[in-house]
């Protein structure tokens, strides 16, 4: 009997594999489209606009405070000075309150963040306290306390932070980067010095402050469950007579790139860190979206040719990425690497190689349905939260782009072609105008970019 018993197992054992190689995995449910929820706009007399936005069941509501300005708006001596403005509102405003212990009690708390276009002071908090914690927001924006014993200790985290972040090959190798991509432009000043840094006084953030914000710059977004009329009588009371200050001003790039090689040396170091890229599209082009789903498929996911070249086939490196940057009238696309020392020349080859390869070759409709899938879930998943709701708005606001722009965005991708992926590709993707920053031992990779560099890409055979 157990001879039998023993004899059905492993025939079944035997078996298994052969049917599971039959089987197919279930073919994903069609992309659904992005639905934006209804929502009422004020405007108001000084410029400044309130949206809102009725989401979801949560009794929560999270309201956004986003002024049109940040690191944009900042001169070559004032890097980074935006950011300390920032880091000084956290400390409330000149009423007589604990801004924080407010909000605690709210359910909330005080989150402001900068960055290339945009300072915001937001807040999640229970519902029936919406016009409450937007009522303290206001008071934070408009009368902000700035406390001066409060400078130095944040100047210095300021150049801790600046010392540990630009300690790293990642942060080496992208500031050089986009300070040659854009040279004379705030996009191309990552880091200040710690020099800049201690040269800063409460005046300069009070003339930063006065010069850059104003009802003109700022839109209030909440998102969620409030009692709308409360909201709009909030906003009309605290901030309908502030200062129009300034009308937004970014100022528009020019971008380059021809070709430059920089190694920046590191010795010893077991790996080189590798920015590769150039100037393409914003997402006022109408090849945005194309060439969005260029970038998935060429380096922008875990599956794309770019990782499953370089990473899973030849193990150079663990985690490889391309990125398509959408500045203000500005696109930047480019792949970054960390990859063994070694393998430095080949690795910038392999890369050369699949972009040349998808220029000569459009994909087939099986690998470019699956990268459009990919990213229309992704989109519609990023967007199922009231943050994701505030930044998708937001990002038609700072690139003055139709609503059209969200609406349509998974008919869009869904809508491209394995031609479209291509022209794009043979459009923007030109590796003899790429910029090219290595970080790493430069003794024993120097050779190795040159070489890589001075042969023409071919298509792998």
């Amino acid at each position: 009997m157990k001879t039998s018993i023993y004899t059905f197992l492993i025939a079944l054992l035997i078996a298994v594999p052969s049917i599971a190689q039959k089987q197919e995995p279930p073919k994903g449910a069609a992309p659904k489209d992005f639905n934006l929820p209804q929502k009422e706009v004020v405007d108001f007399d000084n410029g400044l606009q309130l949206v809102m936005v009725p989401y979801g069941s949560i009794p929560k509501a999270t309201i956004s405070i986003t002024l049109k300005t940040g690191n944009i708006n900042e001169t070559k001596d004032q890097v980074w000075l935006a950011d300390l403005l920032g880091d000084l509102m956290k400390e409330g405003s000149t009423a007589d309150y604990s801004v924080k212990d407010k909000l605690a009690g709210m359910g909330g708390n005080l989150n402001i963040g900068v960055s290339s276009h945009n300072t915001s002071l937001s807040a999640s908090v229970l519902s029936e306290f919406a016009p409450d914690a937007l009522k303290i927001l206001a008071d934070v924006l408009e009368n902000p306390k700035l406390p001066q014993s409060e400078l130095d200790r944040l100047k210095n985290n300021m150049k801790r932070n600046l010392t540990v972040s630009l300690s790293t090959p990642g942060s080496q190798a992208r500031k050089d980067f986009f300070a040659e991509v854009y040279p004379n432009h705030p996009y191309g000043r990552l880091y200040p010095t710690s020099e800049q840094v201690d040269s800063y006084t409460l005046e300069d953030v009070k003339s930063f402050y006065d010069a850059n914000f104003g009802a003109q710059r700022t839109t209030i977004y909440v998102v969620g469950n409030f009692d709308a009329e409360k909201v709009k009588a909030i906003v009309k009371s605290q901030l309908g007579d502030w200062r129009k200050g300034p009308k937004e001003n970014y100022p528009i790039a020019q971008a380059q790139s021809n070709g430059k090689i920089k190694i920046i040396d590191r010795p010893g170091a077991p790996q080189s860190t590798i920015y590769y890229g150039l100037p393409v599209a914003d997402p006022s082009s109408k090849d945005y979206i194309p060439l969005d789903v260029m970038n998935t498929l060429l380096g922008g996911s875990f599956g794309s040719r770019i990782t499953s070249n370089i990473r899973e086939d030849k193990g150079y490196t663990y985690s490889p990425g391309s990125a398509l940057v959408a500045n203000y009238k500005s696109g930047l696309w480019y792949e970054s690497a960390d990859v063994t020392t070694e393998f430095t020349g080949a690795s910038i080859d392999e890369i050369k190689k699949e972009i040349v390869r998808l220029q000569t070759e459009a994909p087939s409709k099986a690998e470019l349905d699956g990268m459009k899938n990919y990213k229309s879930g992704l989109y519609v998943l990023q967007n199922s939260t009231p943050y994701g709701i505030i930044n998708q708005l937001n990002f038609l606001n700072v690139h003055n782009l139709d609503e059209s722009f969200l609406v349509n965005q998974v008919k869009n991708i869904n809508a491209v072609t394995p031609q479209q992926v291509q022209e794009m590709a043979k459009k923007y993707i030109q590796p003899d105008k790429m910029t090219l920053i290595v970080v790493g031992d430069k003794e024993k990779i120097k050779d190795q970019v040159k070489e890589t560099i001075a042969q023409p890409a071919k298509k792998e055979q």
